[in-house]
């Protein structure tokens, strides 16, 4: 609800009218897929990738990964992208992904292109390019990026060296899904990374309208 509440307030009249079409849409269980697709198409080249219109749209359109997967790495450094994460993308969609290291923890996150897009017009739209620390940290933001795309035979993907060595890949790394993004992770690291019960109760039970039942 956030991106759309966020988006409404970042809009004109004539967006507002087309965000709430499509929410309504969205809640009626009706796939369409087909005007979604022209919407975008028509969003985008009248409005603007940028526009909050075309935002909410690709939102909408946005997958969902589910899912743990143990993959190895060959000798080349490359990994055999997980089937079942392929599986969620749209058929016929791009299969670009934009890699970075995690800000807090030793993984790292994988986007989709359009989700990736989606953020950082998101970020992009609270900085002033006039103050050195938000162009400061603009670059920075933008730094040790990789695009990667799974390959046509068997999907594998080439991470860079340095991202893989920042957090400490062997062997073997754990593709994790995590809803709107993919973690990587080393495998051993991964294990260590679960939350104790007793703080994720903890954690839920501070969550506003939440409780342990949930």
């Amino acid at each position: 609800m956030a991106c759309f509440s966020d988006n409404l307030r970042g809009a004109g009249n004539q967006e507002r009218a087309w965000i709430i079409l499509w929410k309504i849409l969205e809640n009626s269980g009706i796939k369409w897929k087909i005007i979604l697709t022209f919407a975008l198409n028509i969003s985008g080249r009248v409005q603007g990738t940028g526009s909050p219109v075309h935002i909410y749209l690709k939102h909408w359109e946005m997958v969902k990964f589910i899912g743990e997967y143990t993959v190895r790495l060959d000798d080349k450094g490359r990994l055999v992208f997980p089937s079942a994460f392929k599986n969620m993308l749209p058929a016929g969609k791009d299969m670009k992904f934009v890699v970075k290291k995690d800000i807090f923890e030793d993984c790292l996150e994988m986007y989709t292109f359009s989700e990736w897009e989606r953020q950082s017009e998101e970020v992009k739209s609270k900085l002033n390019f006039f103050n050195r620390r938000h162009a400061a940290f603009w670059r920075e933001y933008m730094r040790d990026r990789a695009i990667v795309e799974p390959d046509s035979k068997i999907g594998r993907i080439t991470i860079p060296k340095p991202l893989l060595e920042s957090i400490g890949a062997g062997k073997d790394v754990v593709f994790s899904g995590n809803d709107f993004k993919i973690e990587i992770w080393a495998k051993e690291k991964y294990g260590e990374s679960v939350l104790p019960a007793d703080e994720f109760v903890s954690v839920a039970e501070s969550l506003p309208g939440m409780d342990a039942g949930h």
